[in-house]
């Protein structure tokens, strides 16, 4: 059989996922990857990564396989963190998850792993992979997991052929609670760990304590723009599905606020903290419905915001990715210009797939919703789908 390198988080997941790698007669290794050491920004008792790597290594030695701790932090700060910092400070929301996959996983510590003879590295990710033939030619699928509530295919939307060559995903047929059964009739001393969260590798943070790090304090105004405002009354709307190029562009453009659209109603510590669709940290209070970022300005140190979650300043019914940003899971099935196809997309993890017509010009690809989707967030993931198969991928950049 094969020689498997897993990464061992200290959680079930990837517990079970050596277990079950074990069971089929692989030569299993355990890596736990040490990405990130400064715990002044995570909050008390979440994911410290000492009782992580303790956790892994008690797998480790209940399942009977070598394990070693592997210091990656360097290229986690310049490959991750500093991304997240240069993102925020341009007025983007990062997505740290996705570019762990693509940038640490799948591509230092899968290096780490075929160094150690590895003919794969594993993962505990709920998603599949799948193999068929195109032209001749052996060609992998991305698919999602069998449990629906936990499918991460998202957060690997970024992975490539190569990559997914070398990767197996154990757990991605089973459920959560299958797993951790697993884990109890083994009695692992992650069966009942509670799964981590907040940012990969680093865990649950206050997030402004840590972009304070680099991204100083800075007091601005809080502009509240009314639903009746006239920039939505002139928004484009395509009827019966017939659209120009420049329909396209118009329906993909967020909305440009200015502060002669509203009234003051506050002030921040920072435009580079808040993200389309927040609604914490806002700190202004006294309004009918709850507040929300319809839009940031980072030059004028600027935030919009609107009362409830059904503002029009939240909805659009496009964006679009340019072709730097564009990345094929499939390449086979990439699309060339002027041509159109429909695709189920989501731009958030755990967001159900919407309908959607992804058409490709010459310098990108426009994501045309059938119904608008709230908080599109430049910086985010756009994942499209066909069926349980992820195809493509995309960095919002409007």
């Amino acid at each position: 059989m094969s020689r498997v390198v897993v990464g061992l988080s200290g959680g079930v997941d990837s517990s079970v996922a050596a277990y079950l790698l074990q069971a089929q007669g692989h030569e299993v290794i355990g890596l736990f990857m040490r990405n990130w050491v400064d715990e002044t920004v995570t909050l008390h008792n979440e994911c410290p990564w000492i009782e992580d790597s303790n956790d892994a290594m008690m797998v480790a030695e209940k399942l009977g396989i070598p394990f070693q701790v592997i210091d990656l932090s360097a290229d986690y700060k310049t490959r991750i963190v500093d991304y997240m910092f240069a993102e925020y400070e341009a007025g983007r929301t990062p997505n740290p998850d996705v570019l762990c996959n693509r940038e640490i996983k799948f591509d230092i510590f899968l290096d780490t792993a075929l160094k150690l003879g590895a003919d794969y590295v594993a993962t505990g990710h709920y998603c599949r992979k799948g193999i068929i033939e195109v032209d001749g030619k052996a060609t992998f699928q991305l698919l999602a997991g069998v449990d629906g509530g936990k499918d991460q295919s998202y957060f690997l939307c970024q992975l490539n052929q190569a990559q997914l060559s070398k990767a197996l995903f154990p757990i991605g047929a089973l459920t959560k609670p299958e797993v951790r059964k697993i884990a109890k009739q083994l009695d692992l001393v992650t069966a009942d760990k509670k799964d981590s969260q907040g940012l990969c590798f680093i865990g649950k943070v206050s997030l402004p304590d840590f972009l304070q790090q680099q991204l100083k304090p800075k007091k601005g105004d809080i502009i509240e723009i009314p639903t009746e405002s006239p920039i939505f009354q002139e928004a484009l709307v395509v009827a019966n599905g017939a659209f120009s190029a420049s329909d396209l562009h118009d329906l993909s453009r967020p909305f440009h606020f200015t502060p002669a659209l509203g009234k003051k109603v506050g002030e921040h510590s920072g435009a580079h903290y808040f993200t389309v669709g927040q609604r914490k940290g806002l700190l202004v209070g006294g309004k009918p419905k709850p507040l929300f970022v319809l839009g940031t300005d980072v030059v004028t140190n600027t935030i919009y915001v609107g009362q409830g979650d059904d503002h029009p300043g939240l909805f659009r019914a496009a964006l679009f990715i340019t072709d730097a940003e564009t990345h094929w899971v499939r390449p086979d099935l990439r699309l060339q210009p002027g041509e159109e196809h429909r695709f189920d997309v989501r731009i958030r993890y755990r967001q159900p797939l919407q309908g959607a017509t992804l058409v490709k010009t010459t310098t990108g690809i426009f994501v045309l919703f059938d119904v608008a989707q709230r908080a599109i967030a430049p910086g985010q993931f756009a994942a499209w789908y066909t069926g349980d198969e992820l195809i493509g991928s995309g960095v919002i950049a409007i």
